[in-house]
């Protein structure tokens, strides 16, 4: 499972595959070294560098026919795509991991991925699907009960009602936010949330 020890899309293989103090097994494997090469490139922005570090641990990790480091190479050569503003890239590298994570059942990784998905939607105007992607990600954080994550996403979702024109619905959204944080007694936030509300509507 690509969230195995919750490190969704970020470590590549069990942990025991990588216990080496000095990283011998990363090392002695190609498309682990080009992974972490990738990282480290991606890490210091150079991002066309990474794309091409990713692409190439993605090709080692198909030969190897090593299912996690796939999903784990498919993400971050979306990261890096998104980097280099390739959104269409970016978006079918995040489909592909997601595919992994869902044959896997892995929520925790497909939430993750979905919140990048509707990032690259949004860079390219298709408010739509971003907005279908935010809702599947809000009935998560409900079914879960994720108070934290339900304002995060709806947050999200009232910056795209915006960007669609859909005003009243905008409004909906930080009223909702602001009755999550009066249940918790944050006063302050609860009222900030409904004045954009208020000032959303008053416009």
């Amino acid at each position: 499972m690509v969230s195995e020890n919750i490190q969704p899309l970020d470590s590549i293989g069990p942990m025991e595959s990588r216990t080496g103090s000095d990283g011998d097994d990363d090392m002695k494997n190609p498309a682990r070294r080009d992974y972490i090469k990738g990282r480290e490139q991606y890490t210091a922005g150079d991002y066309a560098a990474a794309a091409l570090s990713f692409h190439n641990a993605l090709r080692g990790f198909e030969e190897q026919n090593d299912v996690q480091g796939i999903a784990n190479a498919a993400d971050r050569l979306g990261d890096a795509c998104m980097g280099r503003e390739e959104y269409e890239m970016a978006l079918g590298n995040y489909r592909r991991a997601r595919d992994i994570c869902q044959q896997e059942d892995d929520s925790f990784s497909i939430l993750s991925l979905h919140k990048k998905m509707a990032a690259c939607y949004r860079k390219l105007d298709r408010l739509d699907e971003a907005q279908e992607l935010l809702f599947d990600m809000l009935e998560h954080y409900q079914l879960t009960k994720n108070p934290k994550g339900a304002v995060e996403i709806l947050t999200v979702m009232a910056e795209v009602y915006i960007q669609q024109g859909r005003i009243s619905e905008a409004a909906d959204s930080y009223r909702t936010i602001s009755s999550i944080h009066a249940n918790f007694k944050h006063r302050r936030l609860a009222e900030e949330f409904l004045q954009r509300a208020d000032e959303l509507t008053e416009e």
